[in-house]
């Protein structure tokens, strides 16, 4: 069976929702990421004839964090799962820095919106991760209680994983996915249902994964998140990307009327 990230997280065929161990190696990978800038080239989705994803060609680099901003059914979701290789285009194509899409895989990690957990402790479902990885035994213990921490999880360590609270939760799956470092992490909608100090804890997590030197890729309809949590903006409406810019540039300077309404609440969440 190829090797696939499955929507529940659980690891199928070798790729886990969390993990990217050096193909080289076998160590959890640290450092500069080897797999960017992606780029996308005349990037389009269809079904059925109908065209969800229209995005032309962009690029994402190193360094920042980007978020994927835009209404409810601007099509946010499908583009992580294009970037990420869960579905393949109608056309155009998606290149990471010339590895073949399959090798690409083994240095990213995807959190679904409603990451499923496994019937386990907080700690085990990390360390099952660490396990299908491949990562070497004498470093586990390690990995393991560097993501708790990370996560601030390492009170619930023995924990049944899915006992905890809906922010809880979250942060669990965004540590488990961090657990092996991978260079680029994929997150959809990650507060979506939270309340207020869920979503602050989230995204704390989300930037201290950043200045652990993962890339952040990741997807909000909320304004006030991404002036929060955004360095770099791609505004999708309809399908198509309408502007790609650094934060301050993209609320500061709206490239259309559709933007500018977003921004300013006129068009619908």
């Amino acid at each position: 069976m190829d090797s696939q990230t499955r929507e529940d997280g659980v690891p199928s065929g070798g790729e886990a929702d969390g993990a990217a161990v050096s193909p080289e190696t076998g160590e959890a990978h640290s450092g500069s990421p080897p797999i960017l800038p992606m780029t996308a080239e005349s990037l389009r989705f269809e079904v059925d004839g109908r065209a969800l994803i229209d995005c032309g060609s962009f690029s994402l680099t190193a360094g920042s964090r980007t978020v994927v901003l835009g209404p409810n059914g601007a099509g946010k979701s499908l583009l992580l799962r294009l970037c990420h290789g869960l579905l393949s285009p109608t056309s155009g194509r998606i290149a990471w820095a010339g590895l073949r899409p399959q090798a690409a895989r083994n240095w990213q990690a995807m959190v679904f919106q409603r990451p499923v957990l496994l019937r386990r402790s907080v700690a085990a479902n990390i360390a099952y991760v660490l396990s299908v990885k491949g990562v070497p035994r004498h470093r586990r213990a390690q990995c393991l209680a560097e993501a708790l921490e990370l996560g601030g999880l390492t009170a619930l360590a023995g924990q049944p994983a899915r006992v905890l609270s809906g922010g809880e939760q979250q942060r669990l799956a965004i540590a488990r996915a961090w657990a092996v470092r991978p260079p680029v992490l994929f997150l959809d909608e990650p507060t979506s249902n939270l309340d207020p100090a869920a979503t602050a804890a989230v995204e704390s997590l989300i930037d201290a994964v950043h200045q652990a030197g993962t890339k952040v890729i990741m997807t909000t309809h909320d304004l006030g998140q991404a002036q929060r949590v955004a360095d770099e903006i791609l505004f999708l409406h309809q399908g198509r990307l309408l502007q790609q810019a650094s934060a301050e540039i993209f609320f500061r300077s709206p490239s259309s009327s559709v933007v500018r309404d977003f921004i300013e609440g006129r068009l619908p969440l």
